[in-house]
């Protein structure tokens, strides 16, 4: 059985992601910074939890050292930040949003890479946004072109470039950046125009590929995102 963590799955794309993966079969380990709520959404998917706050290194550790075995590893949890106008904008508005959105996930890698090194198959999913596309945020056709900030779009060009880093050092995993497009969640006020399903299409789909399948790439449930 595939044994599966999911960082940040109490909730919304997280939540749902972990109960279609259960319901493919896999393992799955509810991570969630909440004690309370981890649990009870463990108890009505039929999962695992653990605690863990991804911006705390003991909590990712004590997490790491509760998992005996993982093969896929969907690195979901996030936060948009605060919207500042680039000219107000100070080290102090980034630092929150980097340290879930990009230090989080290099720091719950490192801390689970011994376990993946172990599987047959190891996959690592970084969910990112459309909205750490330089293409997409530079296109006037496009609505990520419409929205102006410092802090959550540049977090996510940052979890691009992780992924395509990690893809190149680890040969042997499949490592991928998924971007769930405009969903509705918590995240934005349910004002997307995605289903929850629907926003964890390809994170699904990411979190199951085999050997052979992609890796390095930046995608979302419609094909290829650019850069």
């Amino acid at each position: 059985m595939t044994t599966t963590l999911i960082t940040g799955a109490n909730r919304s794309l997280g939540y749902t992601t972990a109960q279609r993966l259960v319901a493919a079969g896999h393992d799955v380990i509810v991570a969630a910074r909440d004690p309370q709520r981890g649990a009870q959404a463990a108890d009505e998917l039929g999962a695992r939890f653990v605690q863990l706050d991804v911006t705390d290194a003991d909590s990712i550790r004590r997490a790491a050292e509760q998992v005996e075995h993982l093969d896929v590893l969907v690195n979901n949890a996030g936060i948009p930040g605060e919207l500042v106008a680039p000219p107000e904008a100070t080290a102090a508005h980034l630092r929150p949003v980097f340290e879930v959105n990009v230090f989080g996930i290099v720091e719950v890698t490192h801390a689970f890479l011994p376990h993946l090194e172990r599987s047959t198959a190891p996959v690592i999913v970084n969910v990112t946004s459309g909205m750490g596309s330089m293409a997409w945020t530079a296109d006037p056709d496009r609505v990520e072109s419409s929205l102006v900030n410092v802090t959550y779009s540049p977090s996510k060009a940052a979890v691009n470039m992780l992924t395509t880093q990690y893809a190149r050092a680890l040969p042997r995993f499949r490592v991928n950046a998924v971007d769930p497009g405009y969903t509705a969640t918590d995240f934005n006020g349910h004002n997307g125009t995605q289903t929850v399903e629907e926003g964890t299409d390809q994170i699904v789909a990411m979190a199951q590929v085999g050997p052979g399948g992609p890796t390095g790439t930046y995608t979302d449930r419609h094909g290829v995102v650019p850069w």
